[in-house]
């Protein structure tokens, strides 16, 4: 693949042979970045898992403690008073069967759709349209809760899920560029602590095996998992 100048440059800076430590990884990412953009940082956790196996499909969101700076659309379907706890809250739409139709229309102005457990029998029809964008609410993500107040609260705060893919990694973004690198490691330390947390207890063997950071238009980053507790 043909990289631009920009990435080039940035690349002649970092060693990829070589684990940084987090606080090293984050500073040489800001000082890399170059694009006329504030890139998201992001990581890749390749975990010692195989997704096949129920027990091994780790799901989990992590409630970042500088958030990821990016403003959350989020769609609330409630009604009575947790739709108006939800507004109090301060989500960007909420509603009942108006918004489903709309959905159903292809309407996905949205980021996030939470959803009070009594919604869920009329959002079943449109798993198919929701899925593939990974907007369909989920118990084990905490979009589909009683308490939709406090999951507004928490997903404009800097809630983010993490999931692994078929091939055992979580990617996940964990700030910006813009963001104080020490932000940026507590962030992505917090991430790691998630997932230790959460070791599905048949995973014999390393479990956290390789961590990466990257902005947006920059190369990878290879992190010392020794720093990271």
């Amino acid at each position: 693949m043909k990289r631009g100048k920009k990435y080039r440059s940035a690349l002649e800076k970092i060693d990829r042979l070589r684990e940084y430590s987090v606080s090293d990884a984050m500073s040489l990412l800001k000082d890399v970045a170059g694009a006329q953009f504030d890139e998201t940082v992001q990581v890749a956790v390749n975990l010692g898992v195989d997704p096949r196996h129920a027990d091994q499909n780790v799901r989990v969101t992590a409630a970042l403690p500088h958030g990821t700076g990016k403003e959350v659309r989020v769609l609330v379907l409630a009604t009575g008073p947790r739709a108006k706890g939800a507004e109090d809250a301060g989500t960007d739409f909420v509603g009942g069967e108006e918004f489903i139709q709309k959905l159903e229309s292809g309407w996905d102005e949205v980021d996030v759709i939470v959803a009070e457990p009594s919604m869920m029998p009329k959002l079943g029809k449109l798993g198919r349209i929701l899925g593939p964008k990974g907007l369909m609410p989920n118990p084990k993500s905490g979009t589909v809760t009683d308490d939709v107040a406090s999951a507004v609260k928490e997903i404009k705060g800097g809630r983010i899920e993490l999931r692994v893919d078929r091939f055992g990694i979580i990617h996940a973004p964990i700030g910006k560029v813009s963001f104080e690198a020490d932000h940026l490691s507590e962030n992505l330390k917090w991430v790691i602590s998630t997932l230790m947390d959460v070791r599905p207890s048949s995973v014999k063997g390393a479990y956290l095996r390789k961590v990466t950071v990257s902005s947006s238009m920059g190369p990878g980053v290879k992190i010392d998992k020794s720093t990271l507790v």
